[in-house]
């Protein structure tokens, strides 16, 4: 006699269960687990065209080799053949470190143009719900804003929530470069804001670059506004973990290993984006002096001489942000460590006064700002300390990277 267990009713049922556990995933995914198999990515579907390309016969150089070598190859082109390779593969030349920074914005205009017109089409598209159109239309006035005269678009990734990056400034000519890098909910649509325009990416660095030339008019700055990486999407398990600030960790330190010149870099890294920060730290080129958190849940370890970096590490946290209910512990892979405005911790810890909360540290004239901007600019004499003393600015008089090399 069968038994009930291998019977063939138990049998159809687990396979009914089975295929409807499918439908629901393909349903809750839209179907993407299928269409990323068998489509690449706008950006993929670019590098693909330009490892199989050719310029005078030859194959073009691996996307992926050591920024120096793809900084040789452009170099030995002229300026006709950069703008041809600009135009056949803007997404590939858009995000490849190595390639001229002014190139590199000259393609992701181009890339910027064909996806605005992209979704141009899709906001009348009757095959998508009002919702898509929606958000095709929302997707193309930001495409259009990031189209703008003037600015420049350092990296740029349609896909998914889309990535993106934008310099203030003159990369290649500046004695001191900043980098901010932001926290959750960080995508294309909330680069930047209308309404509490400084707790996007854009304003954070529009703020920043002003108050770095108005403390050191006389230092070329730039800052980049970096979006490009997957943050979490709000405050759940991603945001809990390690695992967005892993992969935002190699992007940033591919940029970092590829910026011009041999200007020092300033890393700044609000709530989120500390966290990514932390995890890349160890791998930084030495050139960046200085690592400043603000608003952080934690960098992954329990001291800053834990990072592995030369750097010098800053901390800031004003006393109304929520941000320091959070439990400062990591355990099993949830958590992100120590507290960094602790005394244990070891950083210095800068004043935040009246920065407002978890998303106010960049707004213009609160301590937070100023600080920021004085590390930015190595005016590190000028900066104020959280606590009554000047511990934060011990052994700082005078340094330079010439002291530190």
């Amino acid at each position: 006699m069968t038994s009930f267990e291998n019977s063939p009713q138990i049998n159809v049922w687990r396979a009914l269960l089975a295929l409807a556990v499918v439908f629901v995933m393909l349903a809750t995914t839209g179907w993407t687990a299928l269409r990323s198999h068998r489509e690449p990515s706008a950006l993929q579907a670019s590098l693909n065209a330009w490892k199989h390309g050719h310029l005078h016969g030859l194959h073009l150089p691996d996307p992926q080799s050591p920024p120096a070598q793809l900084a040789r190859f452009f170099d030995s082109l002229t300026p006709h053949e950069q703008n041809r390779l600009a135009h056949r593969y803007p997404l590939a030349v858009g995000n490849m470190n190595g390639a001229p920074v002014a190139l590199r914005y000259r393609a992701n205009h181009l890339a910027l143009d064909k996806a605005r017109r992209l979704e141009k089409k899709r906001m009348h598209d009757s095959r998508l719900s009002s919702a898509g159109q929606q958000d095709a239309g929302r997707r193309m006035h930001r495409y259009e804003s990031l189209l703008s005269p003037g600015r420049q678009i350092l990296a740029f990734d349609p896909e998914g929530s889309g990535r993106v990056a934008e310099v203030l400034g003159n990369l290649t000519e500046a004695e001191r470069i900043s980098v901010v890098v932001p926290g959750v909910d960080t995508d294309l649509l909330t680069f930047q804001r209308t309404h509490r325009q400084y707790s996007a990416p854009v304003g954070m660095a529009r703020a920043l670059y002003a108050t770095e030339r108005m403390v050191r008019p006389t230092t070329r700055t730039a800052v980049i506004a970096w979006a490009d990486y997957t943050s979490p999407d709000g405050l759940g398990v991603d945001a809990a973990t390690g695992r967005r600030a892993a992969e935002g960790a190699l992007r940033l330190n591919a940029l970092l290993r590829a910026l011009p010149g041999r200007a020092p870099v300033t890393m700044v890294c609000h709530s989120y984006g500390s966290v990514l920060c932390g995890v890349a730290a160890h791998d930084m080129p030495r050139r960046v002096a200085d690592i400043a958190v603000a608003a952080s849940p934690g960098m992954r370890v329990s001291k800053a001489s834990h990072l592995g970096t030369s750097a010098r590490v800053w901390a800031m946290r004003d006393a109304s942000d929520w941000v320091q209910d959070v439990p400062y512990l990591e355990l099993a892979g949830l958590g992100h460590g120590a507290d960094p405005v602790s005394s244990a911790f070891g950083a210095r810890v800068l004043s935040a006064r009246d920065a407002h909360g978890h998303s106010g540290y960049f707004q213009p004239g609160t301590d937070s700002l100023r600080n920021l901007a004085d590390v930015g600019v190595g005016a590190y004499d000028d900066v104020t300390c959280a606590r009554e003393d000047d511990a934060c600015r011990t052994g700082l008089t005078g340094a330079s990277m010439s002291e530190r090399a």
